[in-house]
């Protein structure tokens, strides 16, 4: 076996090449019929992997309430271990993990270590020369969802743009997709590119972050200064997972945001998230956010009722203070969920104006990829035909991702 250093060297450069880590036991993941969640060890938790390159250098750490080894923060075990944490950056949600959705977060300092936290959701979403100038290195925990729309990517993607630019290593320490299973829903068009969908990949891209950092720096997504023309490539080394492939279930052992407070809302996510593109409440501002939907003054949409409220998490929600009218999804069976049409299709159809059924905002484009949906069911296809339009598209997709997996599917 490789000592822990020159390990996570040649992990580095495999990974920058975009080919399959495969250098030791910890990082070739063969399918095991005994292994189950239980068994999996997050990147994280595995710290003979990754402490050597941490101690003697001084570290900031994008992190926030979900990076954890067992019930303690990586911060406190880090801190314990006599890891020189200089800056702490938080994503959107804060480092704690409480504030509302699209809040604004603010710049501080973490009341239990003492280290400053700089917002990532602030001011700036790039972490800045001057900001980095103090660190040698830089490491990513968080947990992700597996769909296009969640934001920690992003996050993570202008993490590794900034560590290109100014040539600092980029440690990413990988953990399950909880919807890891599914590939599924339309490639983004580019020219929707926005904060919540940045890669040219499907709803869900069934990719660890591990994997997608991988793909960020092998298909050359990271912007290139305007001044210059060679192209960004991150110095990334990726910590995998331990026992892990893609078809395993996983439960979140923490709450990865405020509107996604257990597994059920977690699965159901990728299907119900479209809706926030429309009139329909997702249950934001209720105690089983993205569990239920419903719209106001239409009980065609369904018997179940209920009210959003201001809530903490969940500041003035849409359709606040109004009877929503629809269904409660918190019983039924969402282990199989993937990505679903059939509720977004049959609330438009029951819609009393469905001119007025999206918002004007048209956020709609950034969260399905493209303009094409509200056109389609304005047309009245069904969901296998909305499916069809998704091709080429997917099947390219899926193709350039076997590039880029660690974990077997």
């Amino acid at each position: 076996m490789l000592p822990t250093g020159k390990l996570l060297i040649l992990t580095a450069l495999l990974t920058v090449l975009g080919l399959p880590l495969s250098c030791s036991g910890q990082t070739d993941q063969k399918t095991d019929a005994a292994a189950s969640s239980e068994s999996i060890r997050t990147g994280a938790e595995q710290m003979h992997l990754y402490l050597p390159e941490l101690l003697g250098k001084r570290v900031g750490m994008i992190v926030n309430h979900t990076s954890v080894i067992g019930k303690t923060h990586l911060v406190d075990t880090l801190l314990s271990k006599g890891v020189k944490i200089k800056t702490i950056f938080a994503p959107e949600h804060g480092f704690r993990g409480q504030a509302t959705d699209g809040e604004t977060i603010a710049n501080g300092r973490d009341p239990r270590s003492g280290v400053p936290i700089i917002s990532l959701y602030g001011a700036n979403r790039k972490p800045t020369k001057a900001q980095l100038d103090s660190l040698d290195v830089l490491v990513f925990d968080i947990q992700d969802v597996g769909t296009r729309f969640y934001t920690y990517i992003s996050t993570m993607h202008y993490a590794m743009e900034a560590c290109a630019e100014y040539k600092k290593p980029f440690i990413v320490l990988d953990r399950p997709n909880p919807n890891g299973r599914y590939v599924d829903g339309p490639v983004l068009n580019p020219k929707f590119r926005s904060f919540v969908g940045m890669h040219p990949v499907p709803i869900l891209h069934g990719l660890t972050v591990g994997e997608l950092a991988r793909m960020i720096n092998g298909e050359k997504w990271l912007e290139k200064p305007a001044n210059t023309t060679t192209e960004l490539l991150c110095p990334l080394t990726v910590v995998p997972v331990k026992n892990y492939t893609h078809q395993l279930p996983y439960t979140l052992p923490v709450a990865p945001s405020p509107n996604l407070p257990n597994q059920q809302a977690i699965l159901l996510y990728p299907t119900l998230c479209l809706f926030e593109g429309t009139i329909v409440s997702v249950g934001r501002g209720t105690d089983k956010q993205f569990q239920v939907i419903g719209g106001p003054d239409n009980p065609k949409f369904g018997s179940y009722q209920f009210t959003p409220v201001d809530k903490p998490g969940a500041m003035n929600p849409p359709q606040e203070g109004k009877v929503c009218y629809g269904l409660d999804l918190s019983g039924i069976d969402a282990s199989r969920q993937g990505l679903s049409l059939k509720y977004l299709i049959d609330f438009y159809n029951k819609a009393v104006d469905k001119d007025k059924f999206f918002l004007a905002t048209n956020y709609i484009y950034k969260l399905y990829g493209n303009d094409q949906l509200p056109l389609q069911l304005k047309a009245g296809l069904n969901e296998a035909a909305i499916r069809k339009t998704w091709e080429p598209g997917l099947s390219e997709y899926k193709t350039k991702r076997k590039k880029y997996l660690i974990y077997p599917d």
